[in-house]
């Protein structure tokens, strides 16, 4: 895949896509959650309209496009919903590219929108390059490697800043890294927020990355949280961003997943996806801990877009565990 030039984002990047986040989208709340520990907190990104936190990155690079441009964009599907969504609202036309292993909740949602929708590859990396082929069409939008869509999901970390001031560590679910690029940036501006990053174990790609200095292809496995499945784009941004800002690290394995899952279901009352309950896993499963005084920690919910199967497969487990 030839790699692609693209910039950190500008000052004025992070202005404008905090005014059209502003404009377009409610906060989302921050709720305590006690099933994960006494200090530990919800970023419900769930209650998007999209069901994703997507739709701020999405919105952010739309808005920066012309009246007559054409969209181009590649999604496991949240992202794909939050371009969806974001076009309608601006009055553009799109394209999304999702692997044919795709979601189906997250597909069937996308059919309900006029975007164009074309099933290109076996796994997200064929997706991607596929999308990359039809970007002479119109503007390529990244899910992740996109100043814009950077600039897009930084909000979260500037609604919990509004929400929280003290210590804080907020831990944030990673696949090619645009909401921890967001977040990241967030926290740079402050000396008293630490950011942790949760990968799938079976999908290392970005922490890989900023280890090597580069994007680097590693082997991809099965995984519940399709959302952060797949490599990086050679040459991505997000990997610059990540190494300055992200403080550690965590790999979560599928049963801290799916227990997460059934954790927020049963005793938060929140449905997530497996990408949406990863950085409640870390916490869950012991891997992040913060002992300064008054400190919280803050897990972003992601997103809630799973089939109805699916679902019921994974809180079925807690009745046979009883």
């Amino acid at each position: 895949m030839a790699e692609r030039a693209t910039a950190l984002p500008t000052p004025d990047d992070l202005h404008a896509a905090e005014a059209v986040v502003r404009a377009r989208l409610r906060a989302t709340p921050l709720v305590p959650t006690p099933a994960l520990g006494p200090d530990a907190w919800l970023k419900v990104e769930t209650l998007q309209p999209t069901g994703s936190f997507k739709v701020r990155g999405a919105l952010a690079a739309i808005a920066r496009t012309r009246p007559d441009d054409h969209v181009v964009a590649v999604s496991a599907g949240n992202h794909g919903l939050g371009v969806a969504q974001a076009a309608a609202l601006l009055g553009r036309s799109a394209t999304v590219v999702v692997p044919e292993t795709a979601s189906p909740a997250k597909v069937d949602r996308l059919r309900a929108f006029p975007v164009e929708l074309v099933l290109g590859g076996a796994d997200y990396d064929a997706a991607e390059r596929h999308a990359l082929a039809l970007a002479d069409r119109g503007v390529f939008v990244s899910p992740y490697n996109d100043p814009h869509v950077i600039a897009g999901q930084r909000t979260v970390g500037v609604e919990i800043g509004v929400q929280f001031t003290g210590p804080l560590t907020v831990v944030v679910p990673v696949g090619g890294g645009g909401l921890i690029s967001g977040v990241g940036l967030w926290a740079a501006e402050r000396t008293d927020v630490r950011v942790v990053g949760v990968e799938a174990a079976a999908s290392l790609a970005l922490s890989a990355a900023v280890r090597a200095g580069r994007a680097v292809d590693v082997p991809i496995g099965a995984t519940l949280a399709d959302g952060m499945k797949g490599n990086v784009e050679p040459g991505s941004v997000t990997v610059t961003i990540a190494a300055r800002h992200v403080d550690a690290w965590v790999a979560v394995e599928e049963r801290e997943i799916r227990a997460a899952m059934r954790a927020l279901a049963f005793e938060a009352g929140i449905v997530t996806e497996g990408s949406g309950a990863a950085a409640a896993a870390a916490i869950l499963g012991g891997h992040v801990r913060d002992e300064r005084p008054g400190a919280r920690l803050v897990a972003i919910a992601s997103g809630r877009n799973i089939t109805r199967e699916l679902l019921v497969d994974v809180l079925a487990e807690a009745d046979a565990a009883h």
